[in-house]
C-alpha cells in the first residue's frame, strides 16, 4: 500500500524503495516462523504432511505465475495497475488470515526475546534429527545464492541466452516447483520418510553438476534442466521437514524453532550472494559454479550420514 501511494503522490525513490522492500522481507520472515507454528494447532498430526503440500503448492504457483502476470501487466498497462493489484491480493490474503479461529487464552506470562531464541537454538542443536536438517539447509542456501550471483550474467555470455531465454529457464524453476508439490503425495506413498526428504539435497547436487557441466557443454536447455530439478527436488524437502519440524518439536517452543531454523537459513542467502559476488569478481563466474557444486555435495553429505535419511516413516507428534 505504501508503494502504491508513493507512486500515487510521484514520491517514490530508491531510499522510500529500500525502506518498503526491508518492511515487506521482515514480514515475509514473521509470516514464515509463524505459520509452520499454526498449523498443528488447526489441525491433527496426520494431516500435517497433506496441509504442507497445499501450502507448497500454493507458494510455487504464486513463484511461477506472479513474475509473468506481474510483467504483462507492467508491459501493457503500467506499473501502478501492477502495484495495485499487488495491494489488493495482499488485503486479501490479510483478510483470509483474519478469519482463522482465534488461539485460545494463555496465562499471562512476560516474555524475553533472547531467552525464546536461546531456548529455541539450544533444542534445534540438540535435536538429532532438526539439527542436521538446519545444517543441510544453511548448506544449500549458500550455495544457492552463489549460483544465484552469477547465474543472469553466465546465462547471457557464456550459454548465449536472451533475456527472454533467460527468464524462460527461470520460469521452468517454477515449473519445478509445481511438479514438485503435485508429486509429493504420490512419492509419499512410494518412498520412506527419509528418502523423500533426501530428494531435496540429491536434486540440488544433481541439478548443480548439469550447471557445472555447461562450462564444457554450453547449452541452455542444460541450465532448464537443472533449474527444474532445483525447484522441483527442494519443494519435496521444504513439505517432508515442515512436517517434521512439527511432529518432534512441542508447540509451545514450535515458534521459537521456526524462528531459529528461518533466520539461519534466510541469513545463509546475503552470505552466499556476498560470496558468489566476491568470487567472481576475483576469479571469475567459472569459480562460482565450482564452489556452488562444492556448497551442494556438502549439504548431500550431511543428509545422508545423518539419521534423517533412514527415517522410514514421519515420527509420532510429541506432547505440548
Amino acid at each position: 500500500m505504501g508503494l502504491l501511494a508513493l507512486l500515487a503522490l510521484d514520491g517514490l525513490n530508491l531510499a522510500a524503495l529500500a525502506v518498503l522492500g526491508f518492511l515487506g522481507a521482515v514480514g515475509t520472515v514473521a509470516y514464515n516462523v509463524a505459520a509452520p507454528a499454526l498449523v498443528p494447532t488447526l489441525l491433527p498430526a496426520t494431516q500435517l504432511a497433506q496441509a504442507n503440500r497445499w501450502l507448497e503448492l500454493a507458494r510455487s504457483a504464486a513463484f511461477s505465475a506472479g513474475p509473468a502476470l506481474g510483467g504483462a501487466l507492467v508491459g501493457g498497462i503500467g506499473a501502478a495497475v501492477a502495484y495495485g493489484l499487488a495491494t489488493l491480493l495482499s488485503l486479501l490474503a490479510a483478510g483470509l488470515l483474519a478469519g482463522l479461529p482465534p488461539e485460545p487464552p494463555r496465562a499471562a506470562a512476560r516474555r524475553h526475546l533472547g531467552r525464546e531464541l536461546r531456548e529455541g537454538a539450544a533444542f534445534v542443536a540438540a535435536h538429532p534429527l532438526l539439527r542436521p536438517v538446519l545444517v543441510t539447509a544453511v548448506c544449500f542456501n549458500t550455495a544457492w545464492f552463489v549460483l544465484q550471483a552469477v547465474y543472469v550474467v553466465y546465462a547471457v555470455e557464456r550459454l548465449g541466452l536472451t533475456a527472454a531465454g533467460v527468464g524462460m529457464t527461470l520460469g521452468i524453476y517454477g515449473a519445478g516447483m509445481l511438479a514438485g508439490a503435485l508429486a509429493a503425495p504420490w512419492l509419499a506413498a512410494r518412498l520412506s520418510f527419509g528418502a523423500l526428504i533426501a530428494a531435496g539435497p540429491t536434486c540440488a547436487l544433481a541439478a548443480s553438476l548439469i550447471l557445472l557441466s555447461t562450462l564444457a557443454w554450453p547449452a541452455g536447455a542444460w541450465a532448464g534442466v537443472g533449474l527444474f530439478l532445483f525447484g522441483a527436488g527442494p519443494i519435496l524437502w521444504t513439505i517432508a521437514t515442515t512436517t517434521l519440524r512439527q511432529a518432534v518439536t512441542p508447540n509451545a517452543l514450535l515458534g521459537r524453532v521456526s524462528a531459529v531454523i528461518v533466520t539461519a537459513t534466510f541469513g545463509a542467502r546475503p552470505v552466499g550472494a556476498l560470496i558468489g559476488a566476491t568470487l567472481a569478481a576475483r576469479l571469475g563466474m567459472d569459480a562460482c559454479l565450482w564452489l556452488s557444486s562444492a556448497g551442494f555435495a556438502a549439504q548431500f553429505v550431511v543428509l545422508l550420514a545423518s539419521p534423517v535419511a533412514r527415517l522410514r516413516r514421519q515420527p509420532e507428534a510429541v506432547a505440548g
